[in-house]
């Protein structure tokens, strides 16, 4: 047994450790729910990482990103989350790649690579690109809908598309996928308000928010990975 890995074996069993470990999960966007979702699901033990951003950590990230610190500011995400995994886990295979995922560059990345997709990207036709070619290559993904202006992390739910309400982004994505016959994605949505944002052209946030909905985006991929419902 991994002594690092002791406690979730002890959790989840010998069978679903080697699942994890053996498992290549793609998170894109590595933000405030991005980054939450790829170190637990390295901490779990899933074994290949890669990790898909061009952002650079900007010090408005330091409210709600686990990797933005005054010292990893200026610094491509993708890289200082590649060097925090592997600070935790040193034998993890990480892929960074310095892209933003659009349509345009959508052939970069093979996705039938992949064991599971984490959609934690913020534009619409990202999300619509991404998620199409999953389901048409039938790859696993699950995607996040939108998190700021939120306060209440307990109204977060995982459902298909089709069963979402409230989420304005949740809503065009409803309409955009279904033009495509897409209706039975995974999805991570709030069932809250948004919030009156005050007077800014970003979305407000807060740092207990897109966090819980990284977390429940990497405990969804790690259950469907080992089966365990």
């Amino acid at each position: 047994m991994n002594e690092q890995f002791a406690r979730t074996e002890a959790l989840i069993g010998k069978d679903n450790m080697n699942k994890l470990k053996n498992a290549r999960v793609i998170i894109l966007g590595i933000g405030g729910v991005g980054s939450f979702a790829a170190e637990a699901l390295a901490r779990a033990g899933v074994g290949s990482l890669d990790l898909v951003d061009r952002d650079l950590v900007d010090i408005t990230n330091l409210n709600r990103q686990i990797i933005a610190l005054h010292s990893t500011l200026g610094q491509p995400k993708v890289e200082v989350m590649k060097t925090r995994i592997l600070d935790i886990v040193p034998d993890a295979c990480v892929t960074a790649h310095k892209m933003f995922y659009l349509p345009e560059t959508a052939s970069q990345l093979e996705l039938k690579d992949y064991d599971y997709i984490i959609d934690a990207v913020d534009t619409v036709t990202a999300k619509i690109e991404l998620i199409s070619r999953a389901v048409a290559l039938e790859v696993p993904v699950i995607s996040s809908m939108g998190t700021g202006n939120k306060l209440d992390p307990s109204q977060f739910r995982i459902a298909t598309i089709r069963q979402t309400s409230v989420c304005p982004l949740a809503k065009v994505m409803r309409r955009e996928l279904r033009k495509r016959g897409i209706e039975d994605v995974k999805v991570l949505y709030s069932r809250e308000e948004p919030r009156k944002n005050q007077n800014m052209k970003t979305p407000s946030s807060i740092s207990f928010v897109p966090s819980v909905a990284g977390l429940m985006l990497a405990g969804e991929v790690i259950k469907d990975l080992i089966a365990c419902r």
